[in-house]
């Protein structure tokens, strides 16, 4: 079931790229037993192993900036997609004492380390983007509708090739990350439940963020060689794997379209020009960010954990239509 969108007002953000911890303090020792109070700081760890991308990055100084206006005492761990490294770090802090936790971007499956660190500790965990489904993990995780990116994506995809019904759709993904892993799976079933035959019989899976591009590339020129104006589409879910089934198609003269889902520069710019790419997906993170941290300060004053543990909120679909009037994630401020 889709959980609905609660609107809040975005709160203002710092925006540059760091790649190395800090903290703003220390603190006493213990546990998060009360949400602080008194006249001592509300201490915060904040980490992240996805610091060294566009929205990570974004993260971490917008984080840092909150916990500047309200005074926390904050310790911001990046763990550069390195978990051997990352977790030992937000292990040894949450021994050193916290109130809560912030994890940014950075799924449950990666951590248990670290959530079991915090649960012997009662410090509670808030999230944003960090598992799909609800989880004990945190007391909070706000992430974006799944099945809502999947209904845009696809929706566009069987208007603009007058239905799938008949058509081959490659679907590209990653399988580590928790959200493409999850709506690459629901893509699938949609294209298949619409009559689409799927290019390679499967999702064609990139090994590593940092080649999604060139793999991507790979995987629909490779198809194309083999199958000459047979593709249809190809729906990615990132757009950096989308950017390059573009390419690909374009380089080749293919008549074929391409989603994805980030709301990068680079995609909104060729959507606006027109050719391959036809939409991705923006992803409110400015307003997620809010409501995080809306319930951290309440838990701060009151001690009162959220009622429920997740929310989903509802994506923008980009196309030509719009695209001029959408902030690029990789420039948020």
């Amino acid at each position: 079931m889709r959980t609905k969108f609660r609107v809040v007002a975005a709160l203002a953000a710092a925006a540059a790229l760091t790649l190395t911890a800090c903290s703003s303090g220390g603190g006493d020792t213990g546990g998060g037993d009360t949400g602080g109070g008194g006249d001592e700081p509300f201490r915060v760890i904040a980490f992240t192993s996805g610091n060294q991308t566009p929205i990570g990055a974004w993260w971490v100084k917008a984080v840092e900036a909150q916990a500047d206006e309200l005074g926390w005492d904050l310790t911001m761990i990046q763990g550069d997609f390195d978990f051997q490294k990352m977790n030992p770090a937000v292990e040894s802090a949450i021994g050193q004492g916290a109130d809560a936790i912030f994890n940014g971007y950075t799924d449950e499956g990666s951590i248990q380390s670290i959530v079991t660190a915090a649960r012997d500790a009662e410090i509670p965990i808030f999230a944003m983007d960090a598992a799909t489904e609800p989880t004990d993990a945190y007391v909070l995780n706000v992430t974006t509708d799944q099945q809502g990116i999947v209904d845009q994506t696809v929706g566009a995809l069987d208007e603009t090739l007058a239905g799938l019904d008949g058509k081959t759709v490659m679907v590209i993904g990653h399988e580590p990350h928790a959200g493409i892993r999850m709506r690459s799976a629901l893509a699938m079933e949609a294209f298949e439940e619409a009559g689409a035959d799927i290019a390679g019989g499967d999702i064609q899976q990139v090994l590593s963020p940092a080649t999604g591009r060139t793999e991507a590339l790979a995987f629909v020129a490779d198809y194309m060689s083999a199958n000459p104006g047979k593709l249809g589409a190809v729906w990615a879910g990132w757009d950096d794997a989308a950017l390059g089934a573009a390419q690909a198609i374009t380089e080749a003269g293919e008549a074929g379209k391409v989603t994805g889902v980030d709301a990068v520069a680079e995609a909104i710019a060729q959507i606006e020009a027109g050719g391959a790419m036809l939409a991705t997906v923006e992803q409110p993170w400015p307003s997620i960010l809010d409501m995080v941290i809306e319930a951290m300060v309440a838990y701060q004053e009151s001690g009162d954990l959220p009622a429920e543990n997740f929310e989903a909120v509802d994506t923008t679909l980009v196309t030509a239509d719009n695209a001029a009037d959408i902030t690029p994630s990789d420039q948020l401020e």
